[in-house]
C-alpha cells in the first residue's frame, strides 16, 4: 500500500479478494475509525473487516452516550462480531443493517437503519504521513511484538496528540489483543446524529474513553489494517455480548 495513496482506493483493496495471514489468533482485516469523540460527550467507532478468520467479513458500529452507555450494532449476529470481545463493557449489541458509502476519495457516509446518519471527511498530516512511513520499515514479527506496539502507541501518542494509544492489551471479555494499523488518517470533520439527535462538532472528552486496555483516540483517526485476538478461553475469558444482566436483541 503506497503511504500516498488516497483512502477510499486502499480500503476499497481489503474488499477484493479478502484474506487473513495465516496463525492461530482470530484475525480481522480492514478498515475503519478508531475513535471520533464529540464535544458533547458522544463517540463513535467504525470497524468494516471485509476479512476474518471467522471465515466471513461484517461491519460493525459503536455509539456512546456521554452517560456512558455503549452500543454496539453489527450487520452479523453480536456473538460473531466485536461484542464478543467487548461485552463486559457495553449495555446494547444489536443486529442492524449497516451502509458504507464513499462520497469521494477522502470522504464517506455511514448508515445503521434509521438510527444513525454519520459523514465523515479525512486528511492527510505531516504526522501521519511520519507514522505511514514508519509502518512501512515494521516486519511482521515486528506488528506482533508488545514491545514494539507499545513504542508506537507512545510515539503515536505524542506525535498525533490523541491521547493515550494502546495497540496491544486486553479487551474486556479477557482476550489479549493486537492492533496494527497499517495506514492511517486524520479524521477533518464530522456530521453526525442518532435517532435524530444532533452529536454536535468533534472534540476531545475531559476524560479519555476506553473499552478495557482499548483507549478511544482524543481525535478521530481512520486506519486500515489487522487486529488479532486470541482464541477464546472458557477458564479465562468471559462470553457475554453485554454487560452482565442486560439482553441485546434475539440473536444477540
Amino acid at each position: 500500500m503506497h503511504v500516498l495513496a488516497e483512502p477510499r482506493a486502499l480500503a476499497e483493496l481489503t474488499e477484493i479478494d479478502p484474506s487473513v495471514p495465516p496463525g492461530t489468533d482470530v484475525t480481522f482485516c480492514g478498515y475503519g475509525v478508531m475513535g471520533l469523540p464529540f464535544s458533547s460527550g458522544h463517540v463513535l467507532a467504525l470497524r468494516r473487516f471485509p476479512a476474518s478468520s471467522l471465515g466471513y467479513g461484517y461491519s460493525s458500529v459503536w455509539h456512546r452516550t456521554p452517560a456512558g452507555r455503549w452500543t454496539f450494532w453489527s450487520d452479523v449476529a453480536p456473538q460473531t462480531s466485536c461484542a464478543r470481545y467487548f461485552g463486559e463493557a457495553i449495555d446494547e449489541a444489536t443486529r442492524a443493517s449497516i451502509t458504507m458509502r464513499w462520497t469521494g476519495p477522502w470522504a464517506f457516509q455511514v448508515t445503521v437503519d434509521d438510527v444513525l446518519d454519520w459523514q465523515v471527511a479525512l486528511q492527510p498530516s505531516p504526522a501521519t504521513v511520519a507514522m505511514n512511513l514508519a509502518a512501512q520499515l515494521l516486519t511482521d514479527g515486528m506488528w506482533r511484538s508488545p514491545r514494539v506496539l507499545r513504542a508506537m502507541g507512545a510515539v503515536a501518542r505524542d506525535l498525533l496528540g490523541v491521547g493515550r494509544i494502546a495497540l496491544t492489551g486486553n479487551v474486556p471479555n479477557g482476550q489479549r489483543f493486537f492492533v496494527n494499523p497499517r495506514r492511517i488518517w486524520r479524521v477533518s470533520g464530522s456530521a453526525a446524529s442518532v435517532r435524530g439527535v444532533d452529536l454536535g462538532t468533534p472534540g476531545p472528552l475531559h476524560v479519555q474513553a476506553a473499552l478495557g486496555d482499548f483507549a478511544i483516540p482524543q481525535q478521530g483517526i481512520f486506519a486500515i489494517g489487522r487486529s488479532f485476538f486470541e482464541p477464546f478461553d472458557p477458564r479465562r475469558h468471559s462470553d457475554a455480548v453485554v454487560r452482565r444482566g442486560m439482553q441485546g436483541d434475539e440473536a444477540g
